[in-house]
């Protein structure tokens, strides 16, 4: 009888998983998005509880992405064109990390093969030369791929650096050569024109100005010919850092000149429906931020702020006083091709406090790379997969499996919950009306949890060091 019983019971808690639609994919460094068992419990747990508020609705979730760049789609060309295929579906389609936005830089960055801009003849002001021609044949079939697998992939851009000949040095860096104290990275920039971290290194003249506002309205006009949408776009990468790759240094007060009375009037005049965000913010002191956004009509072109690197610091202190503005992270710390579990671990702190402070959009910086991993000006990166271009190998990295526990159920239109655990634990009412969280264990030792939603409590064995995301839909 007692055997007849307890069958019934493990029954009846199964049936309950099942009309729950309950399930759990864990990864750790060596077991990669294993399905787990996850048990409804009826009666009080041992376990320490996390409470999951599903009626505490929080910033809406635009999604998660990645940066489409040059480096990255040679890569993907030594492969053949079915493992190639299958790289590409990894990362957008349905079964994948199923990116909902993508990054594109406007001309050339870091990962670029070498210096170019659209229009490198100096002083044409009208835009004449203007010409997208390199991108045609390298980043826009990279992102074309992935068009076909996800048709709604939402594109955002900013350019690492203007033309040179808007630039007061009239080079495409900030200064000659050393990445942060090193000698790597050299450009062959005279010393005597590096520009200082804390000016304009945009020509603040009318002619420059009204040039460079064209510039990027020929940008995503020429982008929708051929076939893209530029839904948003940051007019400046890094704007108060001075490294010996493309850049530009620009003081809050002047990026305002430039937005409000130059970009966001073409923008209109040209019917653009293109939004204008404030980034992407690489200081961490609130007061840039907020003097930008404090200038004179800036609401009335400006929808949000992008930040990265040390920007994520100001988060805190500005998605409260400014709430009326999106944002999000626009660049994950990229590392030194460690392509470790520490990585992993850095990064999701960082989508943690992200979240915890007001974002509704994370981005990885490059998905692809090959085996080097460097970029043109030779700092070596990390990478969501890398492509060994001699053995035709196809490596996933931990930080792959990372954003595919956050992305794959954390589709637009999710919302963020709030938790009991602001540390660990991220939580969402997902866009089909589920509940998804992530969850890391970053301890050596296994631990076991207890998550209370709207009344129902489930039980998880979480691995020693793993990252896990368990999907409940309702009945």
């Amino acid at each position: 009888m007692k055997k007849i019983i307890s069958l019934l019971f493990v029954a009846g808690v199964l049936n309950t998983v099942a009309a729950q639609k309950i399930t759990m994919y864990s990864t750790t460094a060596s077991e990669r998005w294993t399905s787990q068992k996850v048990t409804v419990l009826k009666h009080a747990s041992q376990t320490p509880e996390v409470s999951v508020y599903t009626d505490s609705l929080l910033q809406h979730v635009t999604g998660f992405g990645g940066t489409f760049n040059e480096i990255g789609w040679n890569a993907l060309q030594s492969l053949s064109q079915e493992e190639r295929d299958k790289v590409m579906a990894s990362l957008f389609a349905e079964e994948g990390v199923r990116f909902s936005l993508g990054r594109t830089p406007v001309a050339c960055s870091d990962y670029s093969f070498g210096y170019y801009s659209y229009n490198d003849v100096k002083d044409d002001y009208t835009m004449r030369n203007f010409s997208i021609d390199r991108d045609r044949f390298i980043l826009i079939p990279y992102i074309k791929e992935a068009l076909k697998l996800r048709p709604d992939l939402k594109m955002w851009a900013s350019p690492w650096t203007p033309p040179a000949w808007m630039k007061v040095n009239e080079h495409y860096s900030q200064k000659s050569s050393g990445i942060e104290g090193t000698d790597i990275g050299h450009n062959r920039l005279d010393p005597a024109r590096n520009v200082l971290g804390n000016v304009t290194g945009f020509k603040m003249q009318q002619g420059y100005l009204q040039a460079y506002a064209l510039y990027f309205s020929k940008y995503v006009q020429a982008y929708k010919k051929n076939g893209i949408t530029i839904s948003m776009l940051m007019p400046q990468n890094e704007i108060a850092w001075t490294p010996c790759w493309p850049s530009c240094t620009w003081r809050a007060e002047d990026l305002a000149i430039f937005v409000t009375q130059y970009l966001g009037p073409q923008f209109k005049k040209d019917s653009l429906d293109t939004e204008i965000w404030m980034g992407t913010v690489n200081y961490p002191n609130p007061d840039y931020i907020r003097t930008f956004l404090n200038q004179k009509n800036v609401s009335d072109y400006v929808r949000g702020v992008g930040v990265q690197w040390t920007g994520m610091k100001a988060l805190p202190v500005i998605h409260k006083e400014y709430p009326s503005y999106g944002y999000m992270q626009t660049e994950n710390m990229c590392g030194n091709s460690e392509n470790d579990w520490s990585a992993l671990e850095r990064t999701w702190n960082a989508v943690v406090h992200c979240f915890n402070n007001g974002v509704g959009a994370y981005m990885y910086w490059n998905m692809v790379l090959d085996e080097t991993c460097k970029s043109w000006w030779d700092w070596a990166q990390n990478a969501m997969v890398i492509v060994d271009r001699n053995t035709r190998q196809v490596r996933y990295t931990d930080e792959f499996y990372l954003m595919k526990h956050l992305s794959h159920f954390v589709q637009p239109g999710s919302r963020l919950l709030k938790v009991s655990d602001h540390e660990n634990v991220l939580a969402f009412r997902t866009a089909d009306n589920g509940t998804a969280i992530v969850t890391y264990n970053s301890d050596e030792d296994t631990r076991f949890r207890t998550f209370v939603i709207d009344g129902k409590k489930i039980e998880v064995t979480l691995k020693p060091k793993s990252i896990n995301t368990i999907k409940m839909n309702d009945k």
